[in-house]
């Protein structure tokens, strides 16, 4: 019979959470959370229905410890994951701008006795509940083995890579055996330490780098499976959101100087294990390992693959253990537009690593965006083409720098520059989706609007869940249903704007004013939400409210001396939807000037319409058109006919 004092039980829909067993239950069934993720949940619980703000959250999980605030937010993920919608569809946990977080549900509270203890250890015994996690400490004071350890990353990731590249299914008769789309999920550490656990990220991070460069793999990019980093990570999930017919999963443990890496390779259809194995690494030995395993993994490579792509799989590895977490974090920071965070992380990573080529290829690529989007000015955009010039010169052969540097010169009126860098890259790696999707970009800003959904297409079919540059070449040649239906799902300001705007092409005006609206509420601060905020109130009919949105962000282009066509393009749409035409021209003028000359969507916009009658619009249709034509014919592409 079970003993003890009471304890509180709450109750929220379908889910039970014992405060005191640590353990969360969906109809009846564990669900599985790590220890953080339970205490930010139970600290929603408590209060439903209240807007908890992020300080107060971080104060309860990391009592006492300075953690970056990336850290809540991925607690707030792996619970939405967990948890789901309301049967209404409403979202349980609510994201209030700025301010925090909201439980969104009726919960109810009772005291019970405690249960019986075989029946917690049963219940424990089906989840995965680690008693502890990492924590992202600014700073962590660097141990005299990190260089030990990073070492350790490389040869582990050199004996993985070989098995894997090894591997060969059986042939099959008459008939092309296609590339295998792989993921390598982050590998679990069994004994979780604030000091080791960075290595099972950028254990995967080596191998999908090492492996990115071969013609018989697809490999999904590391940015796409940090979400995976966590113990209750589900493997088959992650490959059909990931898309995959195969996957790489893996542990590993340190007990004082030995470390075991235990990996196994997945055929998801069959879920056939088609390789296994383990292997034991004594850090005192880890040159010798490492020199030994590079010797067999160039021998096994010739046998399978062709001495160009040997010769690309030479290892790029980092030398500095923190120098690399600043680096993956920086990376990430850079896609949920924290662009000054990601450029201090990666600032202080090539500080303390100045040899690792990929965080300066990542620093230029923050460094660029805030020059573009954030009107950092020609000292930012400076400061990414060092950058960049830095990461060639350590690394020229390194594809992810090429595809990088491309889109730097896309936005910064060299997109015929970028369009052989990316063919090039093309031809050595003709799987790689991010270098499809980067020429679909430049062919979007030179207006081969068929050839950019071309490659955006290919790029897709390689890699569906593909999510970086928006493909407003549906938009461009006026398939504008399409280009909805392709924007990514997520919420944030830069996806909800190009939302309201396809709508508002649609002239469906209500939908696109709330979609205006909402993205400015996520952040005022881009220009692009500022530029929705002005056809916001256009289409309220206060013209005049909506130029004196428009006049800063005018005035900062002018300032900053660097800006992406592309952005000057959508103001010059803005000031003339507003009426005001002479700073419509000014703008296009601006546009076409930065690179960003798509003569076949400039002639058939609807929103410049009312600019027909001006003489200066036809002389800038003649200016756009001419470099079009001569961006056409220099690549043999037919030029577009204009509507």
């Amino acid at each position: 019979m079970a003993t003890g004092t009471p304890h509180r039980v709450y109750e929220f829909g379908a889910f039970r959470l014992d405060e005191k067993e640590r353990v969360l239950l969906r109809d009846g069934r564990p669900v599985p959370l790590m220890p953080k993720a339970f205490e930010t949940l139970l600290a929603l619980v408590e209060q439903p229905g209240r807007a908890i703000n992020k300080g107060e959250l971080m104060q309860r999980v990391w009592p006492g410890v300075f953690v970056e605030e990336n850290n809540l937010a991925q607690n707030i993920s792996i619970l939405r994951k967990a948890l789901g919608d309301a049967p209404d569809g409403v979202k349980l946990i609510e994201t209030l701008p700025r301010r925090g977080y909201r439980l969104n549900a009726n919960v109810t509270q009772s005291w019970e006795p405690p249960l019986e203890r075989v029946v917690i250890e049963h219940i424990r015994s089906s989840v995965v509940i680690e008693e502890e996690e990492e924590q992202t400490v600014v700073a962590p004071r660097p141990r005299r083995n990190a260089l030990v350890v990073v070492l350790a990353t490389v040869a582990i990731a050199s004996a993985v890579l070989l098995a894997i590249v090894r591997y060969r299914p059986a042939p099959r008769a008459a008939a092309a055996t296609p590339p295998r789309n792989l993921a390598i999920l982050p590998f679990r550490n069994l004994k979780p330490d604030a000091q080791t656990d960075f290595l099972g990220l950028s254990l995967a991070d080596s191998i999908i780098t090492s492996l990115g460069s071969v013609r018989a793999l697809i490999v999904r990019p590391s940015s796409y499976i940090e979400k995976y980093r966590h113990p209750d990570a589900d493997a088959q999930a992650a490959a059909r959101e990931l898309n995959v017919d195969t996957i790489l999963t893996g542990s590993f443990l340190k007990d004082g100087d030995d470390l075991r890496i235990t990996a196994q390779l997945i055929d998801v259809g069959s879920s056939e294990i088609l390789w296994r194995d383990t292997l034991d690494v004594k850090y005192d030995k880890l040159l010798t390992v490492q020199d030994r395993v590079t010797q067999q993994i160039i021998q096994g490579l010739r046998l399978t693959i062709s001495p160009a792509e040997t010769e690309r799989l030479k290892l790029d590895p980092p030398h500095n253990q923190i120098a690399y977490e600043n680096f993956l974090r920086g990376r990430y920071l850079i896609s949920t537009n924290d662009q000054q965070t990601a450029i201090r992380m990666l600032e202080e990573s090539v500080a303390l690593d100045p040899q690792y080529a990929l965080a300066w290829a990542y620093l230029g690529k923050a460094y660029s965006v805030t020059a573009l989007q954030y009107f950092g000015g020609r000292a930012f955009n400076d400061k990414a083409r060092a950058a960049y010039d830095r990461a060639l010169a350590l690394n020229p052969a390194q594809p992810e720098t090429h595809i990088l540097l491309a889109n730097f010169l896309t936005e910064n009126n060299r997109v015929e520059e970028a369009v052989p860098i990316l063919k090039r890259v093309l031809e050595a790696n003709p799987n790689h989706p991010f270098a499809h999707w980067q020429l679909s970009y430049a062919y979007r800003y030179a207006g081969v609007l068929d050839e950019s959904i071309a490659e955006g297409e290919r790029a897709l079919r390689l890699y569906p869940h593909m999510t970086g540059q928006l493909f407003n070449s549906y938009l461009y040649a006026g398939r504008y249903e399409r280009f909805i239906e392709s924007l990514p799902s997520r919420d944030d300001a830069y996806i909800v704007f190009y939302r309201g705007l396809g709508h508002y092409y649609l002239k469906d005006l209500e939908r696109a004013a709330a979609f205006f609206d909402r993205a400015y509420e996520l952040d005022p601060t881009p220009a692009v939400t500022r530029i929705g905020r002005a056809f916001r109130l256009g289409i309220a009919g206060r013209n005049r409210e909506g130029l004196e949105v428009l006049k800063p962000v005018d005035a900062e282009i002018e300032k900053g001396g660097a800006s992406d066509g592309e952005i000057s393009y959508k103001v010059a749409q803005a000031f003339a939807t507003l009426g005001d035409h002479a700073s419509a021209l000014r703008l296009l003028r601006r546009s076409i000037e930065q690179g960003f000359f798509c003569s076949p969507y400039f002639t058939s916009d609807p929103l410049l319409k009312s600019l027909n009658a001006e003489a200066a619009f036809a002389e800038l249709m003649a200016q756009a058109r001419r470099r079009h034509q001569a961006f056409t014919n220099g690549l043999g592409l037919p030029v577009a006919t204009v509507p």
